[in-house]
């Protein structure tokens, strides 16, 4: 088959690898359609993402979609996927079922013995999805109804990260919502906080993805630098994962409101001004992954959401460089950057 490997900083190679063995309770999903993310990029550029280190090469890729070709021994007994059956697919396997993160509120994706694609967290690292087959456990597979293709599918995944962080917020309708930072997942967090009844002002310091965020469903935009940004909004959501945009949102949001944090921040000490977060009482929440909610990502987009405005570029399995260079510059106007993993049969 073939893959795109990161083997550490600036080493990313398209090669040929070996078939993964198929283990009975996994299937074999034939790869049509992979979505490159921050921590895909991260890996590339610094050889490693948040707190993971790169020790060996590794297939990237964690939101992606296909078509089921095989079923191990056991497998038909832990899904509903068939073969033939097009399919997302959830990126993490909790390994372990003990722990305060699964006793408290059944929070899995807390848990510290979680095997994800696409991560170097453990040792060996999981391979993740970027390539032409590969071998998922059963319980991963997402069935996708008709009318959502394997390409909407891999955007199943980050829809997914973006609903858990409007989740973290509470209840949003008829709230003013800043979403601050319209990369890809900013602009599904746009999309979702108005699909639920909420006001979305969107700002990024790129006009060009403010416009996409405007597409995803913004009642109002904003450019950073050149335009004001609100004030006493209901809530933020804090997307960009830059440091300085954390005091700006906290002085957007009103006094008693909420401020989600699902941009990822750096794991290095920053210098940030928190004192608005005592003197306005704002409540400021962190936003990681998702525990299922892949799984109503899927019925949004099978209900009609329209996310083609975020896949601004497709490039084949092969031009995978071109494909990570194009997602990590910005100034190509790139937001979900797909990789065209195999053909659709």
């Amino acid at each position: 088959m073939r893959a795109v490997k990161v083997y550490g900083a600036g080493d990313l190679r398209i090669e040929d690898a070996p078939a993964p063995a198929l283990a009975p309770q996994q299937a074999r999903v034939r790869m049509e359609w992979g979505g490159i993310c921050g921590s895909d990029l991260s890996y590339w550029r610094t050889g490693g993402a948040g707190t993971n280190t790169l020790t060996q090469p590794m297939i990237l890729g964690h939101e992606v979609a296909g078509v089921v070709v095989e079923l191990g021994a056991v497998a038909a007994g832990l899904t509903t996927a068939q073969v033939g059956d097009r399919v997302a697919i959830h990126p993490a396997t909790l390994l372990d079922y003990t722990g305060a993160a699964v006793r408290a509120d059944g929070r899995h994706h807390l848990h510290p013995h979680i095997e994800h694609l696409g991560s170097a967290a453990l040792t060996p690292h999981t391979d993740g999805g970027f390539c032409t087959e590969q071998a998922i456990n059963a319980t991963q597979l997402r069935v996708l109804p008709a009318g959502v293709d394997t390409r909407c599918g891999a955007i199943a995944e980050p829809l997914g990260v973006a609903m858990h962080a409007v989740g973290r917020a509470g209840d949003v309708r008829g709230k003013t919502v800043l979403v601050s930072g319209c990369g890809p997942i900013g602009a599904l967090v746009t999309a979702v906080a108005a699909a639920q009844g909420a006001h979305v002002i969107a700002a990024d310091v790129q006009e060009s993805s403010a416009r996409i965020a405007a597409a995803m469903g913004a009642r109002e935009v904003c450019v950073v630098g050149r335009d004001d940004l609100p004030t006493d909004v209901d809530l933020t959501i804090e997307a960009s994962g830059a440091a300085a945009a954390i005091a700006p949102a906290l002085a957007a949001t009103r006094r008693g409101g909420v401020l989600v944090q699902v941009g990822n921040l750096p794991t290095r000490a920053i210098e940030v001004s928190l004192g608005q977060l005592v003197t306005r009482e704002i409540d400021y929440r962190g936003s990681y992954r998702f525990i299922d909610e892949i799984t109503d990502a899927i019925a949004l987009l099978a209900a009609g959401l329209d996310v083609t405005p975020i896949m601004t570029h497709e490039f084949d399995l092969d031009d995978a460089q071109r494909a990570f260079e194009t997602a990590a510059d910005r100034s190509t106007g790139s937001s979900k950057v797909l990789l065209r993993l195999s053909a659709a049969a």
